[in-house]
């Protein structure tokens, strides 16, 4: 695994609704007392495999063999955009807040069906390994169309979404790369009240602050950090905006 970053914002700003959001206040479950689980993603509350991970703050990435993770930074730092790329596939991530109380996905995944409708798309509803996921082909900007797959995991109050792109949207094989990274995240929550559904925070791991181009080990390789780089655009679409419960 390597990490680069780029620097963008513009079209990948969420759009705000009006009104307060919601804000959890209630605190972090307390460390689970058991064995590490097979799979995750996992909350850092929890026994971790230990594997070497990318910090990005409140998510950690596992290094996999040949994946690449490539950041989109506004020009403060603030990462805006995590997408992990291997050959011809791409995983598109963001984690959010979450009420502890219960799960955003099945909400969240019916406001992408509808968005995706609106535009003239049908999504299909599949069972995947973390539960329901949505399949989709899209029309890209060069009149072209892609084909993607949204994965929702729910933890304790927060939210992981995934994007596959790419050949991993539709072959299982051609996905296991990008599956393992998804399997093996770790999300930081923090213990502070959060909007529901805002983005939590991420950002660039301390040794690529320096400069654009500086390259620094990527944890568990020998490849480095390339700070010329972003990722590739996936059509940022199925990402709803903080709500206000009524």
């Amino acid at each position: 695994m390597f990490f680069s970053r780029g620097r963008g914002g513009g079209r990948h700003a969420r759009k705000e609704r009006s009104g307060p959001p919601v804000v959890d206040t209630q605190d972090v479950p307390a460390a689970a007392e058991s064995k590490p689980r097979s799979r995750g993603p996992y909350d850092i509350s929890e026994p971790l495999p230990e594997v070497p991970r990318l910090d990005l703050g409140s998510l950690r990435i596992p290094a996999v063999q040949d994946v690449e993770v490539r950041v989109q930074a506004n020009p403060d730092g603030v990462i805006q955009q995590v997408v992990l790329v291997h050959g011809e596939s791409a995983l598109q991530l963001g984690v959010f807040a979450a009420p502890r109380s219960e799960g955003i996905w099945d909400e969240w995944r019916e406001e992408i069906r509808t968005s995706l409708a609106a535009d003239g798309m049908v999504a299909e509803e599949v069972e995947g390994d973390h539960g329901p996921e949505l399949k989709v082909r899209v029309r890209t900007p060069d009149g072209g169309v892609a084909d993607l797959r949204f994965v929702g995991i729910d933890g304790p109050r927060w939210m992981v979404q995934g994007v596959f792109q790419g050949r991993a949207a539709t072959d299982p094989a051609a996905a296991e790369p990008l599956t393992e990274c998804l399997n093996g995240l770790v999300v930081d929550r923090g213990r502070e009240a959060k909007p529901v559904r805002e983005p939590l925070p991420l950002r660039l791991p301390r040794e690529a602050t320096a400069g654009p181009a500086g390259s620094v080990p990527a944890p568990g390789t020998g490849r480095g950090v390339n700070g010329a780089v972003s990722g590739p655009q996936t059509p940022r679409r199925g990402e709803p905006a903080p709500r206000r419960d009524v």
